[in-house]
């Protein structure tokens, strides 16, 4: 899907231009399952602590000062309603600074105070090589408080000790699809903007993966998910961190609220006979996570399994404080 382009609400907004709007495939009748509610586990908080390839430096007054790799970045953060704790100089001394003027398509602009850079720069995690790009929405090409998942998920892959199917929907730039075939497993990313699917392409290159089992798909996440559902395709692992609001390729709309249990309710059905884990993940939206614990719960129960909801949180660098960037419910089989 792709997401609008209210940077207050969206985080995967670097989207294609929207297409002509095609009949809508109909509401999925969704009925309760049956058998018993996996255990739980809540709420989990996953931190992502500084280190060589990221920190978050410093936030408050609405901001956040974070390092990537070589260069110094503020962008906004509404979350960050506490004060700054680093001085006025350092928040001064910045590479980049996304500055929220717009130009005339109403694109947010990047300051650049020492030296103008380029679009792209050359970045790492974990050993992966990829490109952080200076979007016209401030985000960077990465979301690094992901990489708990991205480590667990590695952790399943290889523990497994077998083929492992992944899929990865609203993929963005690929970070999960490339550290899930680092581990050995066979990925289909799924994304609805060609240029993300493009910088998804590029970053395979450059993390020297080229030779990784990996499918680049272009297309709306629902629909494809409901035509593998009809080919009975199946898979192991699953993530989707679908937007709180967007519009596919061809004018498929996506309400978070509307659409997401059907999609989770696919996203069962889908997986394997003997699958390890299905990990839902959700920016901004106006609901505790304990809105979508209970529909993850509900959707895999007589599964077994566990559910573990929580958030995704960054820990400062320079006074300690966690900065919270979403919620999360994921299933896993043991």
């Amino acid at each position: 899907m792709k997401p609008s382009r209210d940077k207050r609400r969206d985080r995967h907004d670097d989207r294609t231009p929207q297409r002509p709007s095609e009949p809508a495939s109909p509401p999925r009748v969704l009925r309760r399952r049956e058998g018993a509610l996996p255990a739980e586990k809540l709420p989990l908080i996953l931190e992502v602590l500084p280190n060589a390839d990221y920190a978050l430096i410093d936030s408050g007054n609405g901001e956040k000062l974070e390092r990537y790799g070589p260069y110094l970045i503020v962008r906004p953060e509404g979350q960050a309603i506490w004060q700054k704790s680093l001085p006025a100089k350092n928040w001064e001394q910045v590479d980049a600074m996304f500055t929220g003027d717009t130009d005339e398509e109403g694109m947010g602009r990047w300051r650049f105070p020492k030296a103008a850079l380029g679009e792209t720069w050359p970045m790492l995690h974990d050993g992966i090589s990829y490109h952080g790009r200076f979007t016209s929405f401030r985000h960077v090409g990465v979301f690094p408080e992901q990489a708990s998942h991205w480590e667990h998920m590695a952790k399943l892959i290889e523990g497994a000790k077998r083929p492992v199917k992944v899929l990865n929907l609203f993929g963005y730039t690929g970070l999960a699809s490339l550290v899930a075939a680092r581990a050995g497993a066979e990925v289909t990313h799924v994304d609805a903007s060609k240029k993300a699917i493009g910088w998804a392409r590029e970053n395979q290159l450059l993390a020297g993966l080229g030779d990784k089992p990996i499918r680049w798909i272009c297309e709306d996440a629902m629909k494809f998910a409901e035509r593998e559902e009809r080919r009975g395709s199946q898979y192991d692992i699953i993530l989707f961190d679908p937007p709180a609001y967007g519009r596919g390729p061809k004018g498929e709309v996506w309400q978070l609220f509307e659409h997401l249990p059907a999609l989770t309710d696919i996203c069962r059905s889908i997986l394997t006979p003997k699958p390890l884990a299905v990990v839902l993940t959700a920016y901004s939206i106006r609901a505790s996570f304990f809105a979508i614990h209970a529909l993850m719960r509900d959707t895999f129960a007589g599964m077994g399994g566990r559910i573990e909801s929580g958030e995704l949180i960054i820990r400062e660098e320079s006074a300690g404080r966690a900065l919270s960037t979403s919620l999360f419910s994921r299933w896993v089989a043991q």
